[in-house]
């Protein structure tokens, strides 16, 4: 039989240019592909991919990739939203600076009284009347937020600063030094605010704010230690702490640095708190006569003395003390608006 013809081989296909895996070829580098038989749709995807990976835009295109947040920031965004801390802060927006500047709203004396009109009534320019000493009642409680949020603030500072410091160190270090500092919280506590007001303050003659300040920072920096000295011990098992301290972090830097941001949330919520709780405290030692004496003008006194007209004249007791419970109200609702925010347990 005759041969037949053998048939001609066909050209193999040749490779697009360019680095392709074979043997003993380049290894592919990043975003290239071999050909395949779905080259166009497997290049479009690449070319997709990477533009996602190098652009700045997020998958959805919606703008700059978020940076993660810190607490601080998360809180600052959910205190804006919550209406307690708008209403708290402008509340205590408006007594800061009444208390900077009283002569915006009132014009009048203080310190000006006529007994002729003693216990009258609201009259036009006098929308709160007159106390039983014929002083203008507006105008006082205009004035005694003055004494009041100097007292507050100045009483908070110094508790949040001494009880911080102390509790910290405690805390951190540990040993005789967190023994004896337990032992001598204990005996603060174990006396009573108003009663300790009673005695020591009975003997100063002083009429400043100082003496009922120092007062309050020697009988409330306890409750601060306490938080501090547990809120370090908490941060210091951290593992990020231990990181820094086995990178050979000296004590300084690892309490600047790593354990007083992440620990000082609850001191925060908590002086919050209390500074109400000190303006409270205020008004009750003037209340009873040992706190701030005349002529300062504040809440506390301005109540005590219209206790006794309490019948006749009713409205020079009810202005002050009703300016008292808005301030103290306004402090704890601040307050709890900023535990809400830098609570992680509720994120």
């Amino acid at each position: 039989m005759p041969e037949q013809p053998t048939p001609p081989e066909r050209p193999l296909p040749s490779m697009p240019p360019g680095p392709h895996l074979s043997g003993g070829g380049r290894a592919p580098e990043d975003g290239a592909i071999a050909a395949t038989g779905m080259g166009g749709a497997m290049d479009l995807a690449t070319e997709e991919a990477d533009s996602l990976r190098k652009s700045p835009a997020g998958p959805d295109g919606a703008g700059p990739a978020d940076r993660p947040r810190s607490l601080w920031s998360d809180a600052w965004r959910d205190l804006r939203r919550n209406p307690v801390f708008i209403i708290s802060g402008l509340v205590i927006l408006f007594l800061l600076f009444i208390s900077l500047w009283p002569s915006v709203i009132a014009s009048g004396n203080p310190l000006k009284c006529d007994l002729a009109k003693a216990q009258e009534g609201s009259q036009p320019g006098h929308p709160f009347g007159y106390n039983g000493q014929g002083c203008d009642v507006y105008t006082r409680t205009v004035y005694g937020a003055r004494v009041s949020v100097t007292v507050g603030v100045c009483a908070t500072l110094g508790v949040a600063i001494l009880g911080s410091l102390l509790g910290g160190l405690a805390g951190f270090f540990g040993g005789a030094s967190d023994a004896v500092l337990s032992r001598v919280t204990d005996i603060f506590f174990a006396i009573p605010v108003v009663l300790g007001g009673l005695v020591l303050l009975s003997v100063v003659t002083s009429s400043t704010v100082w003496p009922v300040i120092g007062f309050m920072v020697l009988l409330g920096w306890p409750q601060l230690s306490r938080i501090a000295r547990a809120s370090v011990i908490s941060t210091k098992q951290n593992d990020y702490v231990q990181a820094a301290r086995a990178l050979g972090a000296s004590n300084t830097r690892m309490m600047l640095r790593h354990i007083t941001p992440n620990a000082v949330a609850p001191v925060i919520v908590v002086a919050t708190i209390a500074l109400g709780t000190y303006i409270s405290l205020e008004a009750t030692l003037s209340y009873l006569g040992v706190g701030l004496k005349p002529p300062t003008v504040s809440w506390g006194i301005d109540i005590s003395s219209a206790s006794q007209y309490i019948r006749t004249a009713p409205h020079a007791l009810l202005w002050p003390a009703g300016a008292l419970a808005v301030t103290v109200l306004a402090f704890i609702m601040l307050g709890d608006a900023v535990r809400d925010a830098l609570d992680p347990k509720l994120r």
